[in-house]
């Protein structure tokens, strides 16, 4: 079993991070609250720069490496958004970057990444996109993980951190799993700081990997096939595993087309343009509500915005 994260190591991750991310915005949501019936509150980390929380890991690991290590040049893979952070992080700080990602991560986060200067690898799907990965670092790149790494995750943890501070009296707190680092650290914050809270997972079919995982005692390889590549990772670490098993009130899985309705949602109910990867929490919070009934106050941890506008309408007429 892995080591579990403390609410001292995101307290010093946020030490870390001070000035170099946005302290984003935790609010209430008037539309969400009437939408679902109960009081909700949303915490906008898609306003963070780069577009998403990643951002915040990426600075954590890359500060922490030793001259050589960054002199050797960093490298990460990513259906997105990781590559986004890991590019911007790594221009501002001086460090080579590498970023591989399937074919099918949107044209948008592949601009950006170059834009920021990285070396952009395009691969088939994530399974080989990791295969590469791994075959980069055997040649002497150092390792920017998207979420096994106990510095990355407690980097997504001060999301967690700010949120509960900002926010202490929610009962519910939905966030969305790709590999599970994102949710390891906010429910490491959360359980810490707001005692009784309940954290709901929230993933998508055919790119369920830590639902998969906990059906069966452990991390497992799945293909996945979902077009929420932001949360397509092919398996979760034993780390994030073992986090969600300790942490985790359950995990919730919704369809595509329920996450890209909850994004068309979002941008009517609060006005801000979120991914699908924080769309399905909206039909989530509903499932949710199911299970806990009508005294909940609800937190959506709204995790990122890379989307266009031509994918959200092609996938909303699928």
């Amino acid at each position: 079993m892995a080591e579990l994260l403390t609410i001292d190591d995101v307290r010093a991750a946020a030490a870390v991070l001070a000035g170099r991310v946005l302290r984003t915005p935790t609010l209430p949501s008037p539309g969400l609250s009437a939408l679902l019936g109960v009081p909700t509150t949303v915490k906008l980390e898609l306003l963070q720069r780069t577009g998403s929380f990643k951002t915040r890991g990426a600075f954590a690991k890359v500060l922490s490496l030793s001259a050589a290590a960054r002199a050797a040049g960093v490298v990460g893979v990513s259906g997105g958004n990781h590559g986004i952070a890991l590019a911007d992080v790594a221009h501002e700080l001086g460090v080579a970057a590498t970023v591989v990602m399937p074919s099918t991560a949107p044209s948008r986060s592949v601009e950006l990444a170059r834009a920021s200067g990285a070396d952009v690898r395009l691969t088939d799907d994530l399974p080989s996109a990791f295969a590469l990965l791994n075959e980069l670092v055997a040649a002497g790149a150092t390792l920017v993980h998207p979420y096994d790494d106990p510095i990355v995750v407690a980097g997504q943890g001060t999301v967690g951190l700010e949120f509960a501070t900002d926010a202490p009296d929610m009962t519910d707190v939905l966030v969305s799993i790709g590999g599970g680092g994102f949710i390891a650290g906010v429910a490491t914050a959360f359980h810490a700081l707001v005692p009784g809270v309940r954290v709901w997972g929230v993933e998508v079919e055919g790119a369920d990997a830590m639902s998969r995982a906990l059906a069966v005692g452990g991390p497992v390889e799945i293909a996945p096939t979902s077009i929420v590549s932001t949360l397509s990772a092919p398996h979760v670490s034993q780390l994030t595993y073992d986090h969600a098993v300790a942490l985790l009130e359950d995990v919730l899985v919704m369809s595509d087309a329920e996450a890209v309705q909850g994004s068309l949602i979002l941008a009517e109910t609060q006005k801000v343009w979120a991914e699908p990867a924080a769309g399905c929490l909206v039909p989530a919070a509903r499932a949710v509500l199911d299970r806990v009934g009508p005294d909940a106050r609800l937190g959506l941890v709204l995790c990122g915005g890379n989307a266009a506008v031509a994918d959200i309408v092609r996938w909303a007429n699928v």
